[in-house]
């Protein structure tokens, strides 16, 4: 089974790209240096079978080359693009909308973005490919939109307002 383009682009936002590339660069750089320099240092110890230094450090290289090859696959699928600024939903988008029956005061709000955005948004990161935004994507501000919520009940929604992450 392939996954299309579209499920596979990773949105985040030109400050998140940013950032996680300097967290990538310092993965790569200072804290791979400093396990291979734990690493070396607990060699020196001996007898490498009850070296307990020297185990918690080859482990510790072990999930810093896992998160190493995580970043850069994100990076590698991210998507920076501006979403557009006409109150339509799309990745990038913070999205208001009411559930059919709610007053405006109850209206909610999410970024419509990859779960990697989460750490740079005070608030709900809904997926392009969760229900509500599956279903909202392309659609405008001013729009019900109704669409099949995970029990399979019909769900519809009223748009408010979908504006570019600022």
């Amino acid at each position: 089974m392939t996954q299309s383009t579209e499920q596979s682009t990773i949105w985040l936002s030109k400050a998140a790209f940013d950032q996680l590339s300097a967290e990538l660069e310092d993965m790569k750089g200072p804290q791979r240096q400093k396990i291979v320099a734990e690493i070396s240092a607990a060699r020196d110890e001996g007898d490498l079978k009850e070296n307990g230094g020297y185990h918690a450090a080859r482990e510790a290289q072990g999930r810093l080359e896992g998160e190493i090859a995580q970043l850069e696959a994100t990076l590698l699928k991210a998507d920076t693009t501006e979403p557009p600024a006409d109150g339509t939903v799309a990745p990038g988008t913070v999205v208001t909308y009411r559930y059919e029956g709610d007053s405006e005061d109850e209206a909610e709000t999410f970024l419509l973005a990859s779960i990697e955005m989460k750490p740079f948004f005070d608030g709900d990161v809904f997926s392009p490919q969760a229900p509500i935004g599956a279903a909202l994507v392309g659609h405008k501000a001013g729009e019900t939109v109704e669409f099949e919520g995970p029990t399979g009940r019909a769900i519809k929604v009223e748009i408010l307002k979908a504006e570019p992450l600022g």
